[in-house]
């Protein structure tokens, strides 16, 4: 086969990209003994497409075949005020192991450096060896370790009790801004649109909480998304782990019924008995790969896969 053509998405690829990302991820985990990760029509993941789109139009990679014009190969990535988020990265069962990946992350390593920011970061399967080695050879550095943990939330809720729950409300547009602030002072980056994005919830989908301290700042906040394609918690930043326990109490009771997934660091160890007492069962495991600058965290850092955050 010739060289494949590189190129951005476009709104006539949408239905093309959500197959692609639907076989792809379900194809990959079925290969190696795991339940499909998603249950839903391949349509509904073109949620991806439709949130990276709002959020940064334009910013994302395909590479297409040559001669068919077939989409082989996508990926997407995210330029925020502190760094770069690289986005969901898949490639056509049809065309594993062909380099396809390599080629959309030099591109975008590229956008990175010539940008001139700081960093590139992700989120990536700690399963998924190759992927591993891929992003390791390019520079990335495992720098966090987390437990997927995956809760069955009975139709009536959870109903626990847990300390802080008081102190925990909806987010609102003014609250943008302290978000930044804790999240720059916890995480060391800032996802300002993003916050703004996910209060303003034009799809239906998001929903955010924040913990208040009894002086009335900010301690902790954590996004939600209710989807077909993404029933998740996070991403998320708490100064403690009993104000991370507290919201995720909160945001767990909105799923009622439901299988929601939360993306825990490992080192929390407090936090993650808490989550086994609630019913929480390890799904996966995930590392937060930085190439180029890195704070290492001071409180808790909850990702998410859409968008995606490390």
């Amino acid at each position: 086969m010739s060289q494949p053509v590189l190129r951005s998405l476009t709104d006539a690829d949408r239905h093309a990209v959500g197959e692609l990302i639907f076989a792809s991820i379900n194809v990959w985990y079925a290969k190696h003994g795991c339940p499909d990760i998603y249950t839903c029509e391949p349509r509904d993941v073109e949620i991806f497409y439709d949130t990276y789109n709002d959020l940064s139009p334009g910013c994302s990679i395909a590479a297409e075949h040559p001669e068919t014009g077939i989409l082989m190969a996508s990926c997407f990535y995210h330029p925020r005020e502190s760094h770069v988020s690289l986005g969901i990265m898949t490639v056509s069962p049809s065309h594993f192991g062909r380099g396809l990946g390599a080629a959309l992350l030099r591109h975008i390593i590229d956008y990175t450096d010539r940008g001139g920011f700081p960093a590139l970061r992700l989120t990536q399967s700690a399963l998924n060896v190759d992927s591993f080695s891929l992003y390791n050879r390019y520079g990335f550095v495992p720098r966090y370790s987390y437990q997927d943990m995956m809760f069955q939330v009975p139709a009536g809720g959870l109903n626990c009790r847990h300390p802080g729950r008081d102190r925990v409300r909806p987010a609102v547009p003014e609250d943008v801004e302290a978000m930044a602030a804790l999240e720059q002072e916890v995480s060391g980056i800032s996802r300002r649109e993003d916050y703004r994005y996910c209060i303003d919830n034009a799809r239906g989908l998001w929903h955010v909480s924040v913990v208040e301290s009894a002086q009335g700042d900010l301690d902790g906040f954590l996004i939600s998304s209710r989807h077909p394609a993404s029933c998740m918690l996070g991403p998320g930043v708490t100064r403690t782990e009993d104000d991370a326990a507290a919201l995720i109490a909160v945001e767990l009771d909105r799923y009622q019924g439901l299988s929601p997934v939360a993306v825990i660091p490992m080192e929390k160890t407090r936090l993650v008995r808490q989550l086994y007492d609630w019913g929480g069962r390890n799904c996966e495991m995930h590392f937060c790969q930085v190439r180029g600058e890195f704070q290492p965290f001071r409180g808790v850092n909850i990702p998410a896969f859409l968008p995606e955050t490390a």
